[in-house]
Parts: structure tokens; sequence; C-alpha cells
């Protein structure tokens, strides 16, 4: 199953192909209203990065002959965040939700920490926006961990692929 460069899978046992990856990426925008400078800033940073390098294995069934890239479109519905992913010629392969109540805290914690990073780096010293970061950071890489653990058996993801995914997220949660 595996071409080219391969990395470990969970608990180190098998190995995922290089096409273990996303090449596609989508938010559901009919419940956005309209995103501030900042947040489109972020979302499209996180989506250039995410698509530069990532990790994206679904661990259930896949179709046969169906070894990724991977599009994956993320929605809220219901109160629910859900993923539909697809193979690379867009045709649909599976599609879960998670439960949004585990990560309200973290994001709205990490809302209030970005408002603040904000007006920061417009007015603040340096390590003053230091120290702030630092926290903001912290809180991503919390809900980072927490979408891991969230898709744990349903879909690998490596550290990084979980902090943007995190980030696209928390853009999704965002209705002005």
């Amino acid at each position: 199953m595996g071409t080219g460069k391969e990395s470990a899978a969970p608990g180190g046992r098998n190995h995922l192909p290089a096409t273990a990856r996303l090449v596609g990426v989508t938010l559901d925008q009919s419940t956005i209203l309209r995103w501030s400078e900042d947040v489109e800033h972020e979302r499209r940073v996180a989506i250039h990065d995410l698509l530069e390098h990532n990790v994206f294995w679904p661990l259930g069934p896949l179709p046969k002959g169906c070894e990724g890239p991977f599009r994956l479109h993320l929605a809220i519905t219901d109160g629910r965040l859900v993923f539909h992913i697809h193979d690379e010629n867009e045709r649909p392969l599976e599609s879960f939700r998670l439960a949004l109540t585990p990560f309200r805290r973290i994001v709205k914690e990490y809302f209030a920490i970005c408002e603040s990073y904000y007006q920061a780096i417009r007015h603040a010293r340096p390590h003053e926006i230091e120290a702030i970061d630092m926290g903001r950071r912290g809180l991503h890489n919390e809900g980072a961990r927490l979408l891991q653990e969230r898709l744990a058996g349903k879909v690998h993801i490596d550290e990084d692929t979980a902090r943007r995914l995190f980030t696209l997220i928390c853009v999704l949660h965002i209705r002005q």
C-alpha cells in the first residue's frame, strides 16, 4: 500500500502512504455572515499551511483502491462539527460528526486571548505581545490535542494538522 515517503501511524505498527494527506479543505460558509480581516487572514494561512504539509488518514474502511489523497469539507450543523471526507476527485467517502461541547471552553478562551493579541500587536510593547502570544499558543495546542483525541478511531492526524484544523474549527464558530 505504501508509496514513496511514509510516516508511522498511531502505535508505530503500520505505515501511512505518502497519499495520507489533504489536497483540499473547504469550510461551510452558509452560516457565516462575515469574517473580520484578522479572521480571514487566519483562515487563509491555516488552509495554506495545512495543504503544504499535513497527515490525514481516515481509519474507517475505504473503497477498494482509494489510498488518498483526500479533500475535507468542515461544517457545523445542529451544534455538531461535521467532517465530510472526499477522495481527490470529490467522490464522497465518509462523513461523521463530533460533539462541539468538549471544544466550547477552549474556543471561548482562545477567542478572548486572540482578541487581546490582535489589540496588543497594534498598541503593546514587544514583551507584552510575547506573553499574550505564549498563552494563545498554549490554548491552541490544548485545542489541537483535544481534536486529536476526539478524532481517535476516525482519522489519524499529526500535531501540525490538528493545530491547523483547530484554527479552522475556531473560524467556523465565528458568526459576526
